[in-house]
């Protein structure tokens, strides 16, 4: 059963409001070092605002305590932001894109080594990327984009790797190609996943937060009626073999 000394990340009674509105209320929430988390809850719950607290980019009140292993070393968090919060117009390569996730250790104006170059071109190419490494991003299908951001996240060797939608864009065949690869990486590395995919993401995380303003840890991959109320409209999961489904009854 894992400790005090496994926790990554600690929240403790933290609050996020925009002007008047409270996005999150009160999150007490732990992320363990094996952890791979599947992040649900309805459309403006406040499951963004809530990485984005986890990755400092929104102010906040409450304390939120990180393990040495991550306050000790830049870029130990991996972030794969939703893609409509990246600029395809901006006129910059694939692999410098990649790169570009070493900022957090090199700063904004670091250069870049023949090994950090290296590196993004195996990572790219173990997506399936490399021979599009000097295309401009503006040229990338939405599928081809995730994969390079996927990438992004990567290159700093992260202890935490979160990630917004990441199967957001992409087809079927790469879609299961990620979560293998996110199973893989989750031996070393933990890993928080944001989805809207309930009966994919019961299949591929250990465990479920709920987000709904407030946010509930359930310790177990299994999505219940009881997490499904927190959407605040009448959902139900029908399995069919192995594949399940999320029906939305009207509302």
């Amino acid at each position: 059963m894992a400790g005090k000394a496994d926790i990554l990340i600690s929240l403790t009674g933290v609050s996020v409001s925009y002007g008047t509105e409270k996005v999150l209320c009160g999150v007490d929430l732990q992320v363990y070092r094996d952890d791979f988390l599947g992040v649900i809850g309805p459309n403006g719950g406040g499951k963004t605002t809530l990485i984005k607290t986890i990755i400092g980019a929104v102010p906040y009140s409450g304390t939120i305590e990180y393990a040495p292993e991550i306050t000790a070393r830049k870029g130990s968090l991996g972030y794969l932001p939703q893609q409509n919060a990246f600029d395809k117009n901006f006129p910059v390569s694939v692999t410098e894109v990649v790169l570009s996730g070493l900022q957090g250790k090199k700063g904004l104006f670091g250069t870049y080594s023949r090994g950090d170059k290296s590196k993004a071109l195996e990572l790219l190419n173990s997506v399936g990327m490399e021979s599009i490494a000097g295309k401009a991003i503006g040229e990338l299908s939405g599928g081809q984009m995730q994969r390079v951001l996927l990438c992004r996240a990567l290159i700093s060797d992260p202890v935490v790797l979160i990630l917004d939608e990441p199967a957001n864009f992409v087809d079927n065949d790469f879609e299961r190609e990620l979560y293998e690869i996110l199973r893989q990486l989750n031996s070393r590395m933990a890993i928080v996943m944001v989805s809207h995919d309930l009966g994919t993401i019961s299949s591929v995380v250990k465990n479920i937060v709920c987000v709904n303003r407030h946010v509930h840890r359930h310790n177990s991959n299994a999505i219940t009626y009881e997490q499904l109320a927190n959407y605040n409209c009448p959902m139900q999961i029908i399995g069919h073999d192995e594949v399940p489904h999320t029906v939305l009854e009207r509302h």
